[in-house]
């Protein structure tokens, strides 16, 4: 095992049940990993419009998983619903490790795109374009981008939202991160979302903030990174991992860190 993330501090912002494979994989590398999650999954209050939904799985077209949260928040409830999954629905998913997930619960063939892994590369994809009169649900969280729902509406399909939980910010400040910058403790920041950009930006005036800018922060799609630079205007210092798994991460954080003068 090498150790080439020796003598670096790093932020991990993910949700706590899903960075500590990352943070382990960094502490491997004899870096120091710091878990701050600026993204929590809260479950809802009330899942009465959830089971509401889910009552008419058996008659779409397509089931669209938008995250890893979607299939655990709502695979369950599926399974204990109609006792497996329901044979005519076609699914579909954002990236690899969504579908990955839904595999955990017996789905395995799953329509993923096929390099960048957002709502638009799924769009794309032929079986996509041709969903007139097509009735597609819609697995998330509360809220969240509109882009996929507003194109497959455009494109004739009829659609259901089985929204099953709720992100939150478990954060009130930067104030810890802060103070490890000052003690030259932390050189980066690892963000795989852009809502947790969101909200590492507002917690930093936009960005403006002396220690943001003076730390590097990895990220795992394009569409984050660009949430940073419109916020920012471009003064952050955003290094873009080649894919969207932790080892590109790593690959991310090892180029980052070890290659600067």
């Amino acid at each position: 095992m090498n150790k080439l993330l020796t003598g670096f501090g790093i932020a991990v912002t993910r949700p706590i049940d899903q960075a500590q494979r990352l943070c382990l994989a960094i502490e491997q590398q004899a870096g120091t990993a710091f878990l701050f999650p600026l993204i929590a999954i809260a479950p809802l209050d009330d899942y009465s419009a959830f089971e509401q939904s889910l009552s008419q799985l058996e008659s779409v077209s397509w089931a669209i998983f938008i995250s890893t949260n979607a299939v655990d928040n709502a695979m369950p409830r599926i399974i204990q619903k109609f006792a497996t999954v329901p044979e005519n629905v076609k699914f579909a998913a954002i990236g690899h490790q969504t579908a990955k997930q839904l595999g955990l619960y017996g789905v395995h063939n799953v329509l993923v795109p096929h390099t960048r892994f957002d709502s638009e590369s799924l769009l794309a994809l032929p079986e996509m374009r041709d969903v007139a009169d097509q009735t597609v649900m819609i697995f998330r969280g509360v809220g969240g981008r509109e882009v996929l729902a507003d194109t497959l509406k455009a494109r004739g399909a009829r659609l259901i939202f089985a929204e099953s939980y709720r992100r939150v910010n478990p954060q009130t400040s930067c104030a810890a991160l802060e103070s490890l910058w000052q003690k030259q403790q932390l050189h980066a920041i690892v963000v795989t979302s852009s809502e947790a950009m969101r909200h590492l930006l507002q917690m930093t005036h936009n960005g403006s903030d002396e220690w943001i800018r003076s730390i590097h922060i990895c990220v795992n799609h394009a569409r984050i990174a660009e949430e940073a630079d419109a916020l920012a205007l471009n003064a952050l210092n955003v290094h873009i991992a080649d894919a969207p798994g932790d080892e590109a991460i790593l690959v991310c954080l090892q180029q980052t860190l070890v290659n600067q003068p």
